[in-house]
């Protein structure tokens, strides 16, 4: 366990838990779907789960990481979901996506970022979010996305670079 791991406290009971990690789990899943009002839900959804099985995810080292991790999978269904149904209308001829409700609760100046970020692999994604998002450490990424210290490093490195890329050099990665 790293230093900042030995810092973080767990609430002994749900609604601290709650209380304590509901937004900054609901901002990930906005990172990473791009819609507020699904990434509320699907926050509302890894918060049930846990409430559900709250006896073992409480006695886990990390229930942040565990909550974390099942809203970061499902922003990620959700986006395959969304691709799926807008090739099917394409298919159709339906017309073009509409996209979802794009209000934010990220500043406005960041969201062609946060549109780019999307636009990733999905573990490099959701390493970027949870590192720029959150400012969380490489630890805690790799406890949130169940892998390695030395693969975060690899999916930060190719997010970054596809990023500069996309962005331009003098494009600054901010909050």
């Amino acid at each position: 366990m790293s230093e900042s791991d030995d810092t973080l406290e767990v609430p002994a009971d749900f609604d601290s838990f709650y209380v304590a990690h509901w937004a900054p789990v609901a901002a990930l899943a906005y990172t990473l779907c791009g819609s507020r009002p699904v990434a509320e839900e699907l926050a509302q959804d890894a918060f049930t789960a846990v409430y559900r099985d709250w006896q073992r995810v409480s006695r886990l080292d990390r229930p942040d990481a565990w909550v974390r991790r099942v809203a970061s999978n499902a922003a990620i269904s959700v986006l395959r979901r969304r691709d799926r149904e807008k090739r099917a209308r394409l298919r159709l001829a339906a017309g073009p996506d509409r996209g979802g409700d794009q209000r934010t609760v990220l500043p406005a100046e960041h969201e062609h970022f946060w549109a780019e970020v999307r636009r990733l692999p999905t573990r490099q994604a959701q390493a970027v979010a949870l590192h720029y998002l959150e400012d969380r450490s490489v630890g805690d990424i790799a406890a949130v996305l169940d892998c390695a210290e030395s693969t975060v490093k690899v999916h930060l490195h190719r997010g970054r670079s596809t990023l500069a890329e996309r962005l331009g050099p003098h494009e600054e990665v901010t909050r």
